[in-house]
């Protein structure tokens, strides 16, 4: 990307972008189409992914996820999808049908689940690649039977950073997941929790236990061990440019938005978090002046859904301001949705990394 952009302080074409003049209206089929693992990783294999020597349970994952691949069997695309993958009716197997990678941040479980997304044995169509948030975004795009009727023709339905933020999300979840079971669809996750313990620390999980414990049945836990990789050997998050050079940049930039950081969290809140995608189209750099702590739960929530698509997307970040690494407090740091800060945070370091060539 940086040696097809002007550097900043070179001529300006046209004036930045703003997300915040973008209102996106995105169809559901769109939904359904783009549920495939992001540009990211596009190319990644099982046999990219390198296991850490000192992490022994990276490279059972990768040979475990390689089995379960090879079980997803295809039907030459028989009449709607309906014939199942296995054998046998679904209710005669054994044990859990699905795999759910815990892990901590950056050890690679995005990577190996779009691994496996590209080595199980079925057209793309028939199969199915989506964040959580984006999963209970297709079932308010579709209403829940449609969606049902929908990804129950399919394969293999891989949900990354797979949380529970409420108690409608447990029970919507838990059923959803249980008709797709029922299908034969072959499921696979990846989060920071455990299935039994989703939704702790968040809401009374103990009065959705039920719900909680079917979620879990559905799956085999694999965990993965190591150090978030973003970190392994790099230096320290780059500091916050000057508000001045992060404004150059955004004009020099050919396809790069330009917005204050508090005037972007507010139109977020105009903006449906399914659509968070498509308000990043065409965007080579996002550029953000007077980045500052974020205080309140729903403006951070929606801020990380937004640091996900970029992430996604591979959209580098220029800020101004203070330091990603200081964008929640403490108590939100040690609360119930602290995974999702502190991956974001990762995230947008990460991608504030990748905008250091942007810049002159």
């Amino acid at each position: 990307m940086t040696s097809s952009t002007a550097a900043a302080g070179g001529s300006t074409t046209a004036a930045p972008l703003s997300l915040c003049a973008r209102e996106p209206r995105v169809p559901a089929d769109r939904l359904v189409a783009e549920m495939v693992p992001p540009p990211r990783f596009d190319s990644v294999r099982f046999g990219t992914y390198v296991p850490d020597p000192a992490q022994p349970s990276q490279a059972e994952a990768v040979e475990v996820l390689r089995a379960f691949a090879a079980g997803i069997g295809d039907d030459g695309g028989a009449a709607g999808g309906r014939r199942r993958w296995f054998a046998r009716r679904p209710a005669e197997q054994a044990g859990p049908r699905g795999v759910y990678l815990d892990g901590g941040y950056g050890v690679g479980k995005t990577h190996l689940l779009a691994s496996l997304w590209h080595a199980a044995p079925a057209p793309a169509d028939r199969k199915a690649f989506g964040t959580f948030v984006e999963l209970t975004n297709l079932v308010g795009a579709l209403g829940f039977q449609q969606t049902v009727r929908t990804l129950s023709g399919h394969r293999l339905l891989c949900i990354d950073e797979f949380e529970l933020d409420d108690p409608g999300d447990t029970v919507l979840v838990s059923t959803l997941l249980g008709k797709l079971v029922e299908a034969g669809v072959a499921l696979a996750a990846t989060s920071n929790t455990l299935p039994g313990k989703l939704g702790e620390g968040r809401f009374a999980a103990v009065d959705f236990l039920r719900e909680i414990q079917g979620l879990s049945a559905h799956f085999r836990p694999v965990r993965i061990d190591g150090d978030d990789y973003r970190h392994r050997g790099l230096p320290e998050a780059p500091r916050p440019y000057p508000a001045e050079r992060v404004t150059a940049a955004a004009g020099a930039i050919a396809g790069a938005s330009l917005d204050a950081f508090p005037d972007l969290l507010d139109h977020l809140a105009t903006v449906h978090p399914s659509r968070y995608g498509a308000l990043t189209d065409g965007l080579r750099a996002v550029c953000l002046t007077d980045v500052r702590p974020v205080g309140d739960q729903s403006r951070a929530l929606r801020l990380v859904v937004l640091a996900d698509r970029l992430y996604d997307r591979e959209i580098p970040v220029l800020a101004s301001g203070v330091p990603f690494d200081r964008l929640f407090g403490e108590e939100m740091l040690n609360g119930g949705y602290r995974k999702k800060y502190f991956r974001a945070i990762s995230r947008l370091t990460a991608l504030a990394r990748e905008a250091e060539g942007l810049i002159g």
